[in-house]
């Protein structure tokens, strides 16, 4: 069978003769395509995903050289619901620090004022203007904490806190309030 005959064929919900995929369906509105790459017949159409070989996934073409690669990201379940992602038939979401979810689980944990990773506790967005905002508030109120250390969940660089010093939950490296108080015996040597 010639590979626009097996193209056709997927097309159709016959993917199973051509490429051995078990993905049927012949509503061709959906944009079935079969990424070799990948092993499987996917949705959406082959010219709007790019397959990532470091990631081992398709994604979105606006991805591309847009997104911190992991390899095999897709190849686990969604920390959100747990379902298996590579193959799923949601659309997933890629965060910032390459680590992937489904995008109606992405929406869900942003209704519940999540706004860092699952898996590794980067913030999922910008968060610059929403930082410079929180700098005045501090400043107006002056945080008092006492001594110790933070661990930044974001570039997980540690700083020591004094008392007396405005923004005690601030990363001095990069500025990020995605901290975390650590009691000086877990401070790596």
């Amino acid at each position: 069978m010639d590979m626009e005959m097996e193209l056709d064929a997927a097309r159709h919900g016959f993917a199973k003769m051509g490429f051995g995929c078990k993905f049927f369906d012949d509503d061709v509105d959906k944009e079935q395509y079969h990424c070799k790459d990948c092993g499987i017949c996917r949705v959406g159409g082959k010219d709007n995903f790019f397959h990532c070989h470091k990631c081992g996934s398709c994604y979105s073409v606006t991805l591309r050289d847009k997104h911190v690669c992991i390899e095999d990201s897709m190849k686990n379940n969604c920390p959100i619901c747990y379902e298996y992602l590579f193959d799923s038939l949601r659309e997933a979401s890629v965060l910032r620090c390459g680590h992937t979810m489904h995008l109606q689980c992405f929406h869900e944990m942003l209704k519940h004022d999540k706004f860092t990773c699952p898996m590794c506790s980067v913030s999922i967005f910008d968060m610059e203007k929403f930082l410079r905002a929180l700098d005045a508030e501090i400043e107006a109120k002056f945080l008092h904490m006492g001594k110790g250390w933070i661990v930044c969940n974001h570039c997980w660089d540690t700083t020591r806190v004094y008392p007396g010093m405005t923004g005690q939950r601030k990363c001095c490296h990069c500025q990020s309030y995605n901290t975390c108080r650590v009691a000086p015996s877990v401070l790596p040597a």
